[in-house]
């Protein structure tokens, strides 16, 4: 375990074993459909690999950069890269690592569902219900977290952390 994390939450091998049940709902859900998984960089890279390994459909991938945070605290959104095609007429599943407050799903949500996408629903690793304020649900959710820091598995602070194997709780002297 890296020196500044508290606890553990989920393992690698949590995280796999959850994946490959989000990934049988999903190939349910999505069998007759035309399926486009947007990852939000870059927190969602890691999850995207691992539950796109056992989504047996025929899937386009996509990814966005969109930025609510800096540090700690919440900003504007910002999107530094938008999608490369088209989402008209397209379901769209949003990949993301953690929905928190729900402001950044719920922007990039309405911004596609505008451009005329058939469709958009998000699968996320991590749900932290205790630190929405934005109105919003995942239709997939891996794990319910408490209302504490995570990092690993994509998740970072600073950039730093996103590289472990597993989602813990960072120590608090390392953001406060």
């Amino acid at each position: 375990m890296h020196r500044n994390v508290k606890e553990i939450l989920y393992t690698q091998e949590e995280i796999t074993q959850k994946c490959k049940e989000l990934a049988k709902q999903i190939m349910n859900d999505y069998h007759d459909k035309n399926l486009l998984m947007v990852g939000l960089l870059k927190g969602s890279v890691p999850f995207l690999a691992e539950l796109s390994k056992f989504v047996n459909l025929d899937v386009t991938f996509d990814y966005m950069d969109v930025s609510s945070y800096e540090g700690v605290e919440s900003k504007a959104i910002t999107i530094k890269k938008d999608l490369d095609q088209e989402v008209k007429g397209k379901d769209i599943l949003l990949v993301e690592d953690i929905l928190d407050t729900g402001k950044t799903l719920t922007t990039v949500k309405a911004m596609l569902l505008e451009r005329g996408a058939a469709s958009v629903e998000i699968v996320t690793m991590l749900d932290k219900k205790e630190g929405r304020t934005y109105p919003i649900e995942a239709k997939y959710v891996g794990f319910d977290i408490p209302n504490a820091f995570v990092v690993g598995f994509g998740l970072d602070f600073d950039e730093k952390y996103r590289n472990l194997p597993y989602v813990g709780i960072l120590k608090e002297e390392c953001y406060l």
